[in-house]
């Protein structure tokens, strides 16, 4: 494949790419509402204003905007390994979708993992400081951007297994110095927590830091199985080497 070639792909992936953002987009402005219903929950019976008369329009699009990048990351993720997979063996190119479906799925399970078990104790703790002192007027913009970022932030977090994994195979870290470097790890995990957490309380600061940590374990076991393999592979090559 020529230079102009590998142009006219890119582009050709970039165009469908943006095709999905927009009609994902258009569907989550569809919905905005019942996703703005779903975002509420965790809060119990909350109610929402607004401040301004452009905010009611920036609260729908901050909703279709989350709502798409969720929607679209699939089709974003593909089309990524779509470009890069003819400079791929056939086995390398099938171990690539595997890699696809494991980003799908630790997002996922972030992103509901933190709407089920985090948002809900983590937002009441921050009521209850107030300690009756004051009533919440909660704007809906600044609750969306909040629940928002927060879900996409613990999203990204599980992909830890995925982001050491590919470390691993590219041979920038082994998993000796995973192991030995697990005290370092710990202190950036609990660090990752305290900031993505939706309040400062060592009890959401634990719910997060515990399913990081076991999926630091979980990716050391992977840096395991692949290290194994590879050198199995080298060892049988350097053998045949030897006899040939």
């Amino acid at each position: 494949m020529t230079y102009l070639q590998h142009l006219e792909e890119l582009r050709r992936r970039l165009i469908v790419s943006a095709i999905a953002f927009l009609v994902a987009f258009a569907v989550a402005w569809l919905f905005a509402w019942d996703i703005l219903n779903i975002l509420k929950e965790p809060a119990g019976a909350l109610t929402l204003n607004y401040m301004t008369p452009m905010e009611p329009f920036l609260v729908r699009f901050k909703l279709a905007l989350f709502g798409s990048i969720i929607l679209v990351l699939p089709v974003v993720l593909f089309e990524i390994l779509g470009f890069v997979s003819p400079a791929l063996k056939n086995k390398e190119r099938r171990y690539t979708y595997g890699v696809l479906l494991m980003i799908v799925a630790f997002f996922a399970v972030g992103v509901v993992f933190g709407y089920k078990v985090i948002m809900p104790p983590g937002i009441k703790w921050l009521f209850n400081v107030a300690n009756g002192q004051m009533r919440p007027v909660m704007s809906a913009s600044s609750y969306i951007s909040f629940a928002g970022w927060f879900m996409l932030g613990l999203g990204v977090s599980f992909e830890t297994p995925v982001f050491i994994w590919l470390l691993v195979a590219l041979r920038v870290v082994s998993p000796e110095q995973l192991q030995k470097q697990w005290r370092w790890a710990l202190i950036i995990i609990l660090i990752v927590a305290s900031v993505i957490t939706p309040d400062w309380s060592p009890v959401t600061m634990i719910l997060v830091a515990i399913p990081m940590t076991i999926l630091y374990i979980i990716s050391i076991a992977l840096a395991w199985g692949t290290t194994r393999k590879r050198r199995a592979r080298e060892a049988e090559a350097a053998e045949a080497a030897e006899a040939a």
